[in-house]
């Protein structure tokens, strides 16, 4: 297929949504895992369950440093197939996915070695601890596994097929889901595990996704017949970018979250009672993003800068047009989050503050599908600086102001964070801001 029969420049708007769904339903299935675990594991009981929240943060905290290989493949893939060089593609998944496995072994090891001490800096001693150290020596002997699903997730976009990584995330969720009780809670032969049984269930569901992810990727890209080391360096090099940009990211978060919990219980619940529901709407956000991604280093590889802007216009009025719904959807669904999330004491301060994270919504969008346009034209570094830009100028706002600890505060603050970085990465594209790989090109 070359770049002028692509289905998008006849049908763009369907072409979008087409792809965009499956990736929307693959991002609500794969944090199920999760909570399938901790509906099991509760009826084992509190120290159970403290021991599963310690182990599950831990593993994330660990393996969310190694993104890049999900998000560098899915640029680098989605570049090579523009450019119909279907070898290239291929040497770079091979390459991606040797360093998915071997980062994944490095953290495994010492991971095993180190739970306790893991678990005992999250603040777990006595029973609590001992669960959490059952859990993440299992756990993390699917650190390979995880990262080889991530990656080739992220390369399977890039060839735009959105459906093979919807059918294995909705798969090892339903895995997971079989196994879990059978394995915590015993079954004919299998004996009662407990929490190791959540552990090995979880496991045996990772490896059997990523054995199809790879079926996958070498069925539609075949084998490669060589590895470039010169592409592992760049792919690295992505991950540094990628790593400050999520470091600063998950820093802000954390500080907003600590300024309300210091500033009581009360603002404390009502801030997690708004940022869980805002977690929930980035789904919506991120399969917009994803697609953007993908069809922009398409066109970029194919040497279609005029189409890639194009898709990124029609990116940002998709993602603007959902930001505006979820908006809708959060204003008139005050109340009902009011009485299913909010404690009683908290609801006094919940409203206003509530009322600002649903507004920010289309920003909050306009900035979630820049991040896409640029991760598909490769422009990590610049993503980098906006975010060190947006995040000191948050940080400096919480311990300058005066109402700081004041929950409406922080989501003024938190709303011009978004709007640094939805500003910034639209005026990148249009016009088209610095050396800008999405610049109008003049005659």
């Amino acid at each position: 297929m070359t770049d002028k029969d692509h289905s998008f420049i006849e049908k763009p708007n369907r072409t979008l949504v087409v792809l965009a769904l499956p990736v929307l339903v693959s991002m609500i299935a794969e944090p199920l895992t999760g909570l399938v675990d901790t509906a099991f594991v509760a009826k084992l009981g509190a120290a159970s369950l403290a021991g599963l929240g310690v182990g599950t943060i831990t593993l994330s905290s660990v393996l969310w440093i190694f993104n890049f290989l999900g998000i560098g493949s899915q640029t680098q893939v989605a570049q090579s197939w523009g450019r119909d060089d279907q070898g290239r593609a291929s040497v770079l998944s091979g390459q991606a996915l040797l360093l998915a496995l071997a980062f994944g072994m490095a953290v495994a090891i010492p991971g095993i070695l180190l739970s306790s001490q893991a678990a005992s800096l999250m603040g777990a001693t006595g029973e609590i601890l001992e669960n959490a150290r059952i859990y993440m020596n299992i756990r993390f002997l699917a650190a390979p596994a995880v990262l080889l699903t991530a990656t080739a997730f992220g390369i399977l976009r890039g060839l735009q097929d959105m459906r093979t990584p919807m059918k294995v995330a909705l798969a090892i969720n339903i895995l997971n889901m079989v196994l879990d009780p059978i394995m915590i809670f015993g079954f004919g032969p299998v004996p009662a595990l407990g929490i190791a049984g959540a552990a090995l269930a979880t496991i045996a569901s990772q490896w059997f996704g990523a054995v199809w992810c790879l079926f996958a990727v070498f069925k539609s890209l075949g084998m490669p017949g060589r590895l470039d080391l010169r592409e592992a360096t760049a792919l690295i090099r992505v991950g540094g970018d990628l790593f400050v940009r999520t470091g600063l990211l998950t820093t802000f978060l954390l500080l907003t979250t600590r300024a309300a919990t210091e500033a009581g219980a009360d603002t404390g619940a009502a801030h997690q009672a708004i940022r869980q529901v805002w977690i929930f709407t980035a789904l919506f956000l991120d399969s917009f993003a994803i697609t953007g991604q993908s069809l922009v280093g398409y066109f970029i590889g194919a040497g279609n800068r005029e189409q890639a802007r194009r898709v990124a216009g029609y990116v940002f009025a998709w993602s603007v047009g959902t930001g505006a719904l979820l908006a809708l959807a959060m204003l008139t669904t005050t109340g009902a989050v009011m009485s299913l999330l909010v404690p009683p004491s908290s609801r006094n301060i919940f409203p206003e503050a509530w009322y600002l994270a649903s507004v920010a919504q289309p920003l909050n969008a306009l900035a979630f599908a820049t991040d896409g346009v640029h991760w598909g034209t490769g422009d990590f570094a610049f993503l980098r600086n906006v975010m060190i830009l947006a995040t000191t100028t948050g940080v400096c706002l919480l311990y300058l102001s005066e109402t700081g600890n004041c929950l409406t505060s922080i989501w003024v603050i938190t709303a011009l964070w978004i709007s640094i970085r939805a500003a910034f990465g639209f005026m990148r594209v249009f016009p088209g801001l610095g050396k800008s790989p999405l610049k109008e090109e003049t005659v």
